[in-house]
């Protein structure tokens, strides 16, 4: 009854969780595209081979859905009590997986369910959980985290700045305690210089005395050695000049004293300022579902009612089962289209291999302008302007409606190459590279570097899209390759083809998610859906695609082709 031991798995990657390559029938002698996958037989197919595995006797009445909707295949394991016998049956009640023998002999009483039903089931809650992870969780915590980096940033200028202050007062404290130092310095040289004034006035007294003594010493030995009687100084002197003067009395000065301040650390603390951190509740960061850095507005009755539009058309709206040819019109003034943006009132720019932008316009083209030269790509913006990358210069620049051209982001050392305004919110994604290095700049509308993703191998010269869900669709036209990232900048999958050459060119996205590329080599527009799955050949030879360039969808979801070798444009309606 026990499950034989799977072989699992070393890690996610290993399990192809969506399409990353061109999908090719698995009818053995047949390499037509597979669209459609039969459920029981667990084999994709062609449109075809479905067609003729739906009027066979033995198969006609097996499950055939289109490839995104099939049902995942159970891994093989083999019951260890029945060899022969795959395990197909989940026993509810002991949660334990089983042969069909096992489930007769010892659960019969028991609730048993298709295993097969149960794992595919279980596969769509993982791929709903990793779509979760990828398009919310890991980007929403990606933002939150460059948020605390950008608060780590923000604290290290904080505390640089309050150690700078807490310098800058100590130093004008220690500034003040010279400055008393100094007067106290002073001060007690002037005391000393007053005592010492008195103390010589002392010792100049005494002086005066030592040497009045002395002189009265001498005249008094003078008085005894008189010989005569007559004029005898002892005899005929009066009484007070035979005394000496008493010793003059002086005041002893008062010797100054030192009083220390009565001060602590703590004083000192006080006088000075301090870093605190104030006693308030952390504020808890926001979770949000959609952020944008774009400006939100609120939406007048006349926006809501495009986006009512919008919304039905994208609900209704489907690939048509056949391409309709609206229209055609040439731009004058250049030889090859090699990349086209449709801006509102009909205004469209055109740029050729050469890099001239050129400006006309579809009613009538009765205008045109030569606007600037050496451009690569360029993009409408929300407001209506147009922007483009200027790689001699390094720059990005705007032309206004009135046709002026201003300078908007410079790029510093990047040469920006391809640019794509979004539809969603107006940020603006730019390709760029520095001698071996590439990455994706995003900016917000007025021009704010908000996101950086740094990639190895990619180089497009041209084309840069944003899809309906966030992704960013890239060209690696070296590997031929369709590459998908989501919004933080992680690959989703690529598209390529494993049986044969595909020279993608051109890419661009609609209202529906599809993804739609010009394929070079094999001269047409294939579509893929938004996980990457092929869909179908949109245009080939037949339709005149022969050096497809440029592809635009414009709001009417129409698409435009350009090609290098024609000034020509065509416009097809593919939805319907």
């Amino acid at each position: 009854m026990a499950l034989s031991k799977p072989l699992v798995p070393d890690s996610v990657e290993e399990i192809p969780v969506i399409a990353q390559h061109y999908l090719e029938c698995g009818n053995a002698d047949c390499e037509r595209n597979a669209q459609f996958y039969c459920n029981p037989c667990h084999q994709p197919m062609c449109e075809q081979c479905r067609d003729e595995h739906q009027k066979n006797k033995k198969t006609k009445n097996h499950e055939v859905v289109l490839y995104r909707q099939r049902k995942r295949q159970l891994p093989e394991g083999k019951c260890s009590d029945h060899p022969n016998k795959d395990v197909d049956v989940l026993c509810e009640d002991c949660q334990v997986p089983l042969c069909s023998k096992c489930a007769l002999k010892d659960h019969r009483k028991h609730s048993l369910i298709d295993l097969e039903n149960f794992y595919s089931e279980r596969s769509i809650l993982c791929n709903d959980e990793i779509y979760k992870i990828n398009q919310y969780f890991l980007p929403t915590s990606q933002d939150m985290q460059r948020d605390v980096l950008k608060n780590i940033k923000s604290l290290k200028a904080t505390m640089d700045k309050i150690r700078k202050s807490i310098k800058a007062e100590a130093e004008t404290f220690k500034s003040l305690v010279d400055t008393v130092m100094s007067e106290n310095i002073e001060q007690a040289n002037r005391m000393e210089e007053l005592l010492m004034e008195e103390l010589q006035r002392q010792d100049n007294t005494y002086k005066d005395y030592i040497s009045y003594l002395e002189d009265r010493d001498k005249e008094f030995y003078g008085f005894l050695a008189f010989p005569k009687l007559h004029n005898n100084p002892i005899i005929f002197s009066p009484h007070d000049n035979l005394k000496v003067r008493r010793v003059p009395e002086i005041t002893k000065p008062v010797s100054p004293v030192f009083t220390a301040g009565q001060y602590s650390k703590d004083d000192v603390a006080k006088l000075l300022g301090r870093a605190i951190v104030p006693d308030a509740k952390p504020e808890n960061r926001k979770i949000k579902l959609i952020k944008t850095d774009s400006t939100e507005l609120k939406p007048t009755e006349k926006m809501k009612k495009q986006e009512r539009e919008k919304h039905d058309a994208k609900q209704t709206l489907s690939l048509s089962s056949s391409v309709t040819k609206v229209r055609e019109y040439t731009v004058p003034v250049v030889g090859g289209v090699r990349h086209i943006s449709v801006g509102k009132s009909g205004r469209l720019w055109v740029i050729d291999d050469r890099g001239k932008l050129v400006q006309t316009n579809l009613h009538g083209l009765h205008q045109q302008k030569i606007l600037a030269s050496c451009v690569c790509s360029h993009t409408v913006t929300q407001d209506g302007d147009l922007i483009y990358t200027d790689e001699d210069n390094k720059t990005i620049n705007r032309i206004t409606k009135d046709n002026a051209i201003t300078e908007f982001i410079k790029t510093g050392k990047w040469t920006p190459t391809s640019i794509h305004s979004s539809h969603i919110n107006g940020d603006i994604l730019v390709w760029m590279s520095h001698v071996k290095e590439t990455k994706i700049t995003r900016y917000n509308k007025t021009g704010k570097e908000i996101q950086n993703i740094h990639r190895k191998g990619f180089i497009d010269l041209y084309n840069i899209a944003e899809n309906i869900n966030g992704d960013i669709c890239i060209l690696d036209w070296m590997e031929g390759a369709v590459v998908v990232l989501n919004k933080s900048g992680q690959q989703r999958f690529s598209y390529t083809k494993r049986k044969s050459i595909f020279s993608p060119h051109a890419i661009c996205t609609d209202i529906r998610g599809h993804i739609l590329v010009c394929d070079r080599h094999n001269k047409t527009v294939i579509v893929l859906s938004q996980d990457g799955q092929f869909l179908c050949q949109l245009l080939t030879k037949q339709h005149g695609i022969e050096y497809a360039s440029s592809l635009f969808v414009d709001d009417d979801n129409n698409l435009h082709v350009g090609q290098s070798n024609t000034n020509k444009v065509n416009v097809y309606k593919y939805l319907q």
